[in-house]
This record gives C-alpha cells, sequence and structure tokens, in this order.
C-alpha cells in the first residue's frame, strides 16, 4: 500500500482534471468527460463507505438469518452478502418473513440496503427520496 498519494487523492486530481477537461470540450467529448468524472466520484464514494455498509448490511443479516463469522477479505465477503441475501429472498418467496416483526425487520434491512447503495451510486437521489 503506497502511503502518498492515497487512492483518494489520485483519484481526486484526476476527478478535477476531467471537470476542468469538460468545460474545454463540445458534443460527444464533453459527454464521455463528464461520465468518467462521474465514474471516478463514484469509484471514491465507494471506497470511502463500502467497508461501513457492508459491515451494516452483514450485522442486518445476521439478525434477519442468524449470525454468521464475517471475512475481512473483500472478495469473500462480496460473494458472502450475495448468498445471504439470496437465502433472505428464499424466506421472503416462502412467506416466513410476511407478518409481524420479522416481516418489519427484512423491510427495514431492505431499506437500508437499498438506501446504502444508493449513498455510493446516486447520494443526490437518495437525498431527494428522503426530503418527499
Amino acid at each position: 500500500m503506497q502511503d502518498r498519494p492515497t487512492s483518494d487523492e489520485l483519484l481526486s486530481t484526476v476527478e478535477h482534471f476531467l471537470d476542468d477537461l469538460v468545460t474545454n470540450l463540445d458534443g460527444a467529448r464533453s459527454f464521455h468527460a463528464r461520465v468518467a468524472t462521474n465514474v471516478v466520484r463514484l469509484v471514491r464514494r465507494e471506497l470511502q463507505q463500502e467497508d461501513e455498509l457492508m459491515a451494516a448490511e452483514w450485522s442486518s443479516l445476521d439478525a434477519l438469518l442468524g449470525p454468521e463469522e464475517r471475512s475481512a477479505d473483500r472478495v469473500v465477503l462480496h460473494s458472502a452478502l450475495r448468498t445471504r441475501n439470496e437465502a433472505l429472498c428464499e424466506r421472503i418467496r416462502s412467506g416466513e418473513l410476511d407478518e409481524g416483526p420479522p416481516a418489519e425487520d427484512a423491510f427495514a434491512h431492505v431499506r437500508a440496503t437499498i438506501a446504502g447503495k444508493l449513498k455510493i451510486s446516486d447520494p443526490a437521489l437518495l437525498e431527494r427520496s428522503e426530503s418527499a
């Protein structure tokens, strides 16, 4: 791991370069530079927030499905989260979580998980939906 510049500092530099570039381009090139700027912003948000959001999602799934040990390896954790969410979906489809506190807990989990994903992919949409 590098000390300086950090990945966030590098991405910030690219983001500022692309912002400057957009103002000097026309048509498709300007559009592509704006898309690239948005990609860099999304990656920065993911790097900054993903660990916290995955930990919260794992904890919520522990409450719904029963506790499991969480891997420190990101790739393994991503796969395990997918598997655990599939198990939750199966419980929802089977009707096991249709009523009472389990239904409310499952709904809260889904809502929080989606909000976390929007916090990374489109925070402005999340803010608009929360203020509506």
